[in-house]
């Protein structure tokens, strides 16, 4: 599928945008008091942050070929 380089773009500050929330959760979640009480919601912001990097990757990749 082809996208144009206007959806690219927002699709990466959109990516952009969420991964900062992502790690500030987990800056949040880990300096709380009995952080291990939130351990699966670390991980689960975790596995999301290296599922949008991931995404970023490809999406900057598919950018700089267009």
């Amino acid at each position: 599928m082809k996208y144009t380089i206007d959806e690219l773009t927002a699709a990466k500050r959109q990516i952009d945008s969420t991964l900062h929330k992502l790690r500030e959760t987990v800056k949040t979640f880990e300096s709380k008091d009995n952080s291990e009480r939130y351990k699966s919601q670390i991980t689960l912001a975790k596995r999301r942050i290296k599922v949008f990097e991931i995404a970023n990757y490809f999406i900057e990749n598919e950018i700089k070929n267009c």
